[in-house]
């Protein structure tokens, strides 16, 4: 059922909640692919068949910077409609700007730390306290017990799961693993302002990452220069950075970007890299495990 005000929202959940149901919630810009549809039945196996799954459809403006793509981010409400009725949701809800913000820009927001101004936060000045502020009035008007966020994202994956620890929000987020087309390339709503040239060039980022992963066990600066010699044979990425960091995006220490002495367990770690195709942003990420044995 749709709900484009919150008094909806809570009249569709009040009987749920009643009943003691799971809630799960999937946050959601719109222009959904089969990215968003498998957040979707993550969600769904984690609350069970019965219970409540709700669909947020907003694009957020306080996430955009001034010069970024918020008149041109593409509306696909009827189409996002019927992906969320195939895939079971119980309540769409697609407020307006005012509904989400009625009083204007709001006076307090959610200052994301120190993981906020790195990586996408360094590009996108602001970019996560947007993100959390919304998410963190998503969670207040669903209330929901559980949420899948996309690992494509990771570091807003990140500071969605830091922001519900930190401030003991009560919400399990929980990461969903990044879909792909067939040629690696991740499924992302502005894949489609990619002409068929660059998104051919746009492969480069995955197959970076992978060459990261396959020169992993030979430590840090081996994957890394595995990664950086993948993006120099593509000439149409503009690259914005290509980091490993530690699973929390901490930097790795010392000892764990040296060549590390072969284990069988290895340091886990996290590749990402972000770059512009044309005038389109792409991000993308893959674990490793450096320095592990094989065997």
């Amino acid at each position: 059922m749709l709900a484009s005000t919150r008094a909806d929202l809570s009249a569709l959940l009040a009987p749920r909640r009643a009943r003691d149901e799971r809630v799960g919630l999937v946050c959601t810009m719109g222009a959904m692919h089969e990215g968003h549809a498998s957040l979707m039945r993550r969600t769904r196996a984690e609350i069970g068949a019965d219970a409540p799954l709700v669909v947020s459809l907003f694009v957020n403006p306080l996430q955009f910077g001034p010069a970024e793509d918020l008149d041109r981010y593409p509306r696909t409400f009827e189409t996002d409609r019927e992906l969320c009725a195939s895939e079971g949701v119980d309540v769409l809800f697609a407020p307006s700007v005012e509904e989400v913000y009625p009083g204007g820009t709001p006076q307090v927001t959610v200052d994301p730390g120190p993981l906020g101004s790195v990586l996408e936060g360094k590009t996108r000045p602001g970019h996560y306290a947007g993100v959390l502020t919304v998410v963190a009035k998503l969670f207040g008007l669903v209330r929901p017990d559980v949420t899948v966020f996309g690992e494509k994202d990771y570091q807003q994956l990140t500071l969605v799961r830091r922001m519900s620890e930190d401030l003991c929000l009560g919400v399990e987020v929980l990461g969903g693993e990044t879909v792909r087309e067939p040629d690696g390339l991740a499924l992302s709503s502005r894949n489609r302002y990619l002409d068929e040239e660059q998104r051919v060039t746009a492969t480069a980022l995955s197959r970076a990452l992978r060459a990261a992963q396959a020169a992993s066990s030979d430590g840090y600066a081996a994957a890394l220069a595995a990664a950086h010699e993948e993006l120099g044979r593509s000439p149409g990425v503009d690259l914005d950075y290509l980091v490993i960091r530690a699973p929390d995006l901490s930097e790795l220490a010392p000892d764990e970007s040296a060549v590390p002495p072969r284990t069988h367990a290895g340091t886990h770690a996290r590749a990402l890299v972000a770059a512009k195709v044309g005038t389109t942003r792409l991000i993308d990420n893959l674990p490793l495990v450096l320095g592990a044995q094989a065997g």
